[in-house]
């Protein structure tokens, strides 16, 4: 189980996402340093340090140095995040520097402007891989948000739209923001005027919410209602130790333990949060349905015995797509070929492979929570983690058979530290029809309490980060 770090990448990511057009810009009236606290549902978990410097030929330079320290079910967890945005005396972009550093390894992206182009050079996993994209129209102005737009004195119902690129994704961000309304706050003793602005993303279905003085400072950030950057003074903001534990203060907490729940045939539970009709899987195994203002989950243990006969590798052209290597799942990796085809031996029996490949993650895997950016090859290699290491190692190597896999994700019961629903990650696989499958827990078929409310690769998990903390689950009589 973990409460994933993307979450948090993607969050600081958004928060830094906003701007408007403006080409005249005088950079130096913006330049210096800013320090912010950053916080998960009202704990602390990190601190964040903003550049804007002047360099030689007018270059202006944009840097960004994230650290996430926390408390994972009593394992202390530290993340770091770099970035450093460098453009053109006219506002053009010149280049991006990205990098994630935690605990087990380090993973780098490099975006260069190069004829009419972006040059993209990932590394990760000792490998490097290098990819031409289209020139994005992110500038300068993109990146001095809301300073510029306050210059303009806008007004309530005012728009713009802002671009930036994320290496992380491979692609530009749209940024769509409106100001809703206007706030008085005291700031530094002060009765001070707020903007209260709200930015949409395009493909991270995320909402943001900024709060700005008449001189474009952001005083407050608050991504997907959960995750806050708040500025402070250098010493408030790096002033924090481990005691938030993000597994247990973003759990579901029951009242009383669930019976048997690994071998349970049904459970019914109701469930109360922002929970959206992209969030309410229906399958074969588990029914989520809107009554009112709650939700009502229904779940059924499947049969090994309904799972049809097919041999691997997989044919069918609606799902082959998903047994295709992405950035971080490298199944044509000759490391992950070789491995999945000693797991499964001589078998071309999907279900078969589907639970030697179960099997083996499980008792090669050693299960450490770990608060980092992952990818399969990596997992291979060290062989540690928790369910994200395990799903991304299970899908890699499903994927390298030509099995089709996808990333799950949700909540799942356990008894400790406190019985609840705990955010958890799985995997699914097509053998002929989608079975969940979970390798931390080495269940070929999932358990009842494993709640599916997302699936696919780090963007489609990004529309989980409203729910974080913010699920209530009701125990029902069967």
């Amino acid at each position: 189980m973990d409460t994933r770090l993307s979450i948090l990448q993607t969050a600081l990511i958004l928060l830094c996402a906003g701007a408007m057009a403006q080409e005249n810009i005088d950079p130096s009236r913006f330049a210096g340093e800013r320090w912010f606290g950053l916080y998960l549902n009202k704990g602390k978990v990190g601190f964040m340090q903003q550049v804007l410097s002047l360099g030689e030929g007018g270059r202006v330079y944009f840097t960004e140095e994230g650290t996430f320290r926390m408390n994972m079910s009593g394992v202390k967890q530290e993340m770091k995040v770099s970035s450093m945005r460098i453009y053109a005396h006219t506002g053009e972009l010149i280049s991006i520097d990205y990098t994630l550093t935690d605990l087990l390894s380090t993973t780098e992206f490099h975006a260069q402007v190069q004829d009419n182009q972006l040059k993209l050079i990932k590394k990760l996993a000792g490998q490097s891989v290098e990819r031409y994209l289209p020139l994005p129209q992110e500038k300068l102005k993109d990146t001095l948000k809301f300073q510029l737009w306050m210059s303009q004195k806008p007004k309530v119902g005012d728009e713009l739209v802002s671009f930036l690129f994320e290496p992380l994704y491979e692609q530009e961000l749209t940024c769509i923001s409106t100001i809703v309304g206007t706030e008085e706050r005291l700031f530094n003793g002060v009765t001070t005027k707020l903007y209260k602005i709200q930015t949409k993303v395009n493909i991270l279905n995320l909402e943001q919410t900024s709060y700005v003085t008449e001189e474009g400072l952001v005083l407050e950030d608050i991504a997907g209602e959960i995750f806050t950057m708040r500025l402070e003074p250098k010493e408030i903001a790096q002033d924090i130790n481990y005691s938030n534990d993000v597994l247990v203060s973003n759990a579901a907490i029951v009242d009383k333990p669930i019976k048997n729940p690994r071998e349970r045939e049904h459970l019914k539970l109701i469930l109360n949060g922002p929970l959206k009709e992209n969030h309410l899987f229906c399958d074969e195994r588990q029914q989520i349905t809107a009554e009112g203002d709650k939700f009502i989950f229904t779940a059924t243990k499947l049969n090994a015995e309904s799972i049809p006969k097919l041999t691997f590798p997989v044919q069918d052209e609606e799902v082959k797509r998903w047994a295709e290597p992405s950035s971080f799942v490298q199944s044509d990796h000759p490391e992950m070929i070789k491995t999945a085809k000693e797991i499964v031996g001589d078998t071309t029996d999907a279900w078969e492979a589907v639970q030697k490949i179960c099997v083996w993650v499980k008792e090669n895997m050693k299960t450490s929570y770990s608060a980092q950016l992952t990818n399969a090859l990596d997992v291979l290699k060290h062989r540690e983690g928790d369910c994200t290491e395990h799903s991304l190692l299970f899908v890699g190597l499903t994927r390298a058979l030509g099995i089709p896999a996808r990333e799950v994700a949700g909540l799942i019961y356990v008894d400790s530290p406190k019985p609840g629903f705990y955010f958890h990650q799985w995997a699914k696989v097509w053998i002929g029809k989608w079975i969940d499958v979970d390798p931390t827990f080495n269940q070929p078929l999932v358990d009842v309490t494993h709640i599916k409310i997302g699936e696919g690769d780090i963007i489609e998990q990004i529309k989980l980060i409203p729910l974080v903390g913010r699920i209530q689950i009701t125990v029902t009589e069967e």
